[in-house]
């Protein structure tokens, strides 16, 4: 392989043409619906150190991309550091599915002690997202630890209303209930009664001033590739001083070995992280996809199968597509 590259903030930026030479574009179906789509699409690069993911979902623009870009460029290019733990425990995670399907969803997370629950959902109402709370409850028995996740759809009375009913679950944390910093401030000042942890995902990865909207939740989501690589996540979860949990944003399982190895940095794992999600893909590109086995899944990189990424590569336009966003999105790291 072709290894045209330069000192990039400390690390290396190779040339759109080493990138490309190597890219193999995936488009792999989901088990159920979850965040709207039912086909998960990837661009995959070979680097030195590895093979590495680019897979910002294709709403985004390409400055919010260029992160995504930078972190397979990290993990792809440059050694990660050193690991503290070899497993990291992770949690179930429950699309907004009917009561009667949870316990066909938690079935695929074998071991998992811990499940995060997708709510307000558009069109759904707060009764239907308690009922699919309540459903997860009945799974894992008293001693299961569910989160909720509403991906800052709620307004702050939305939030509270939502709260109050689903204070009964006995929830872990609220990830993301609203938009915007102060109403994340505001949530809590209402909700203080209620002792449900407020977790800052968006608020943080998309945000001018991620330390202010840290201080305003009691737990931070940090994610490798929208927050521009492994050691600018772990950066910032040392500095917003917030117990954090490492999430993943659907991705294969050699995006999920790159959110395996920040956790694995972390000096402190109070929380299951968020790494368990490729069992939410009806197919991946490895052998031996990092699904949970007894909770946990290794800390390690991975190689795709060539058969699988034959298999599931995506057609010529959505390949072209991809290929026209690198180029795209390399220039803006200049």
């Amino acid at each position: 392989m072709r290894s045209s590259v330069r000192a990039h903030h400390g690390g290396v930026l190779p040339d759109v043409d080493d990138l490309l030479g190597t890219m193999r574009v995936v488009a792999l179906p989901l088990v159920t619906r979850f965040r709207g789509i039912t086909v998960r699409e990837a661009a995959l690069f070979e680097g030195p150190e590895g093979w590495t993911e680019f897979a910002p979902f294709v709403e985004y623009d390409d400055a919010e991309a260029s992160r995504w870009l930078a972190a397979a460029i990290d993990f792809g290019w440059e050694a990660p550091p050193a690991p503290l733990r070899d497993a990291i425990a992770v949690n179930a995670t429950v699309p907004a599915v009917a009561p009667g399907e949870v316990a066909s969803v938690l079935a695929r997370f074998p071991g998992c002690r811990t499940a995060k629950v997708k709510v307000a959902e558009p069109g759904s109402a707060p009764d239907e997202d308690l009922a699919r709370v309540r459903a997860v409850r009945d799974v894992l028995g008293p001693e299961g630890r569910i989160r909720v996740d509403a991906n800052a759809a709620w307004n702050v009375d939305e939030a509270e209303h939502a709260l109050r009913l689903l204070s009964t679950a006995d929830l872990e944390y609220v990830e993301q209930p609203c938009a915007t910093v102060d109403e994340l401030i505001d949530l809590r000042r209402r909700t203080k009664d209620l002792r449900i942890p407020i977790a800052a995902d968006e608020s943080i990865r998309r945000s001018a001033d991620p330390f202010r909207a840290g201080a305003a939740a009691d737990v931070v989501i940090v994610k490798a590739a929208p927050l521009g690589g492994i050691r600018t996540a772990l950066g910032l979860a040392r500095m917003l001083s917030r117990p954090a949990v490492v999430s993943s944003a659907l991705d294969t399982s050699v995006g999920l070995a790159m959110g395996a190895h920040l956790a694995a940095a972390l000096p402190e794992l109070p929380y299951d992280c968020g790494l368990g999600t490729a069992a939410l893909l009806a197919a991946d590109v490895v052998d031996e996809p990092l699904r949970p086995r007894d909770g946990t899944i290794p800390v390690g990189r991975v190689t795709p199968s060539p058969v699988l990424l034959d298999r599931w590569k995506a057609d010529e336009d959505r390949t072209a597509w991809w290929a026209d966003r690198v180029r795209r999105v390399r220039a803006l790291l200049d």
